[in-house]
């Protein structure tokens, strides 16, 4: 039964996917509002950040690219997990949880603070790890 492998690499790609749009999005001073005096305000208000000048556009874009970094190494890792749930589901079985709750709380928070794309990725991310989760059970009983 390859279920749960397949299921990882197809989550793994779904992950990667929403990291390139991610950062693809956060290459330009975007804004869902178009150019408005609270972008202006953020990318030329400066202020010292431990010895560095910083505007807030600043803060703003490099926790989005901190984000793309870490959904990119999410979608390495679940790539890499793959192989292993054939082999060892039963210690796979914490990890996909992990990720399937990390996940869960990106589509709530991306609901009550973002909007619908980041929140769809998010929800279906977590069906796929909750189908490969179940599916790691079955992989022990056929066995």
């Amino acid at each position: 039964m390859r279920k749960a492998p397949l299921l990882l690499r197809v989550t793994a790609v779904i992950t990667l996917l929403f990291a390139v749009g991610h950062t693809l999005g956060g290459m330009h001073s975007w804004s869902p509002a178009g150019e408005t005096e609270v972008l202006k305000a953020m990318r030329t208000f400066h202020f010292d950040a431990e010895g560095a000048s910083r505007s807030y556009l600043d803060f703003y874009r490099g926790f989005g690219f901190l984000l793309s970094t870490h959904m990119l190494l999410e979608g390495i890792l679940l790539w890499q997990l793959a192989p292993l749930a054939q082999v060892n589901a039963k210690q796979v079985r914490p990890m996909i949880a992990a990720i399937f709750l990390a996940s869960v709380a990106g589509a709530i928070l991306s609901w009550e603070f973002i909007f619908s794309l980041p929140v769809a990725f998010f929800s279906l991310t977590a069906v796929l790890l909750a189908a490969s989760y179940v599916a790691t059970y079955r992989i022990e009983v056929a066995r």
